[in-house]
Parts: structure tokens; sequence; C-alpha cells
């Protein structure tokens, strides 16, 4: 039985896995969403299911690349509750959840020959991504690109590459004439694709500290200047 956080992106997404199978889940989208919504979310999903904290195995968090505010939110709520409930955390890997959930709607689709590519925005023309095979190896580690015309000019050559998340949409016009690449818009992370990746990390006791882990940002925050007058 395992609790997942998902609070990288915009989407606040909180799911409560039984192994084969997802007992309930909550998600929204929007801004300050994880701030409003999250404890709530995992509230409720609990009482859905009927299930009490103590029959919990785990608890598995989003831990990025993704939102610094977002991620802080995700990873804190986590602490707490394997604090309170004295339960092992699970970190997994923001981008690769991202690549199983969008194989398994891609189903038949996808080739052997596919590179499946998830993207966050980082704002402008920057995303982070990491580039996964049909099987859903990771075969180009994650990193902050800066995506131009040239981007992934080895990769189209030789694969059909599937771009998605929201970072993906604001690439169409740059790769409108690139048959190779196809971008999807709509998908978004959820906490129910976190599942493969929770009961692995489960089975093979893959658990972080709970006291000092800290999310994979990838770049350092930078505040913003505040606009409030006399600061």
């Amino acid at each position: 039985m395992i609790l997942c956080l998902e609070t990288a992106t915009p989407v606040c997404s909180v799911v409560l896995n039984d192994g084969c199978c997802t007992l309930a889940l909550r998600e929204t989208e929007g801004q300050n969403a994880h701030s409003e919504k999250i404890t709530n979310f995992i509230r409720e999903v609990m009482e859905t299911a009927g299930i009490d904290y103590s029959r919990l195995d785990a608890v598995a968090v989003s831990k990025g690349p993704g939102s610094y505010t977002g991620l802080r939110i995700g990873v804190s709520t986590a602490k707490g509750i394997c604090y309170a409930a004295d339960l092992p955390l699970m970190a997994i890997d923001t981008l690769e959840a991202m690549a199983h959930g969008m194989k398994a709607k891609l189903g038949s689709q996808i080739t052997e020959n596919d590179l499946l590519i998830p993207m966050i925005d980082a704002r402008r023309m920057e995303v982070y991504a990491a580039v996964f095979d049909a099987n859903l190896n990771k075969i180009h580690d994650t990193a902050a690109l800066v995506i131009d015309e040239n981007s992934f000019g080895d990769l189209r050559k030789a694969h059909r590459l599937w771009l998605f998340g929201d970072g993906a949409p604001k690439l169409g016009k740059l790769f409108e004439n690139q048959p190779n690449i196809n971008i999807i818009d709509g998908f978004r992370p959820s906490a129910a694709y976190m599942r493969p990746l929770a009961e692995k990390a489960l089975r093979e006791r893959d658990f972080v500290d709970v006291a000092y882990f800290e999310p994979f940002y990838l770049k350092d925050f930078i505040a913003g200047k505040p606009h409030v007058k006399g600061l």
C-alpha cells in the first residue's frame, strides 16, 4: 500500500495504490494548487479507500526536476507523513514516471525504434528533459536544455520522437516540418504514473533518508525581485 504525491509541476496529484491497482486518486492543476489542496487530497484518498495510515507500507514522492516551490511542498508533506506514521520514503524520478504514463497512453502506437522525451517547462525555450527508449530505459540523462531547430538532430535522423509534458507544446512551430517528431499536447504528470516505479522501489527497499533527502531541482532557485513599494 503506497501513497504517491506528485507536485513537480502546476499539477497537484495524490494517489493511493494497492500493488496492482489504484484505490483512489485526486488531482487538480492551477496556481497555488499544491499549498491549498495537497493535505485535503491526501485525507480524501485515504477516506475514499477506507485506509488508515497504519496500513501504508511507504510514501513515494516525485523528486523532480520541476518547480522549486512545488517540489518543496511535496517533499515536506511526504516527510511529515513518514515521520508521523513511521514509514519509509521513496523518491521517484518525475520524468521517468511521465515516460511510463505516456507509453501506457500510446499503447500500440509505440514501436521499438521510438524514443520518449518527457519535458517540463523551464520558461522561454528551455525545458527539463530526458530521453527513454521504447522499453523505458533512460538513454540520455536528465538535463536543462535550450531547444532550437537543431535540437535532437542525431536522434531524429534514426528514430521517431515523442515529445510530451508541459514543455512540449511551445515547440510546435519549431518542429512543424519534422515528420519524425510528434508533439503531444495536453499530457500532464500524475501520481498515478508513479505506481510501477514506486512498487519497484518498495520491492528493492530503495528508500531515501527522511531527514536529509532534498528534491532534484536541477537548477538553483533564483528569487525574483519583489514588486513591493520600498523594497
